[in-house]
């Protein structure tokens, strides 16, 4: 089942950009963190596809706001006492914002999830062209 994408006016994109940008790749701040993210682009589509493995589609917020893809979630831990010797899997909270380089059509932008990859397509539009009268 595809992801809905909303548009959000709640929060600023100026908040949400310095909020992910305490993150560094897969380092923690304040508890939040950045999964691994390939943005790219083909002749007709911009693409973001995010790892995002053991998180279940439900507890995944996609939005839209002034040119930034926002991606928030939580990935659950199972709650049981134990001793680590390698910890390189993140738990909690996480967040990733992406600027799209162009013009979209984000009604007909779809976003799934499957695999543990959350793909998100959004179809580019032609600019608007501005007739210039002599």
């Amino acid at each position: 089942m595809p992801t809905v994408i909303r548009r959000t006016e709640t929060v600023t994109v100026t908040d949400k950009r310095r909020e992910v940008s305490r993150t560094v790749g897969w380092q923690l701040t304040n508890g939040l963190w950045s999964p691994p993210t390939d943005v790219y682009e083909t002749d007709t589509h911009y693409v973001v596809r995010v790892e995002l493995a053991g998180i279940r589609e439900t507890d995944l917020e996609i939005s839209f706001e002034s040119g930034i893809l926002v991606i928030t979630g939580v990935r659950s831990d199972i709650p049981e006492r134990r001793a680590y010797h390698q910890m390189e899997i993140h738990f909690g909270k996480f967040s990733t914002a992406i600027g799209v380089p162009g013009a979209i059509d984000l009604d007909t932008s779809v976003a799934e999830y499957a695999d543990g990859f959350l793909m998100v397509r959004m179809p580019k539009t032609k600019a608007t062209e501005v007739e210039i009268e002599d």
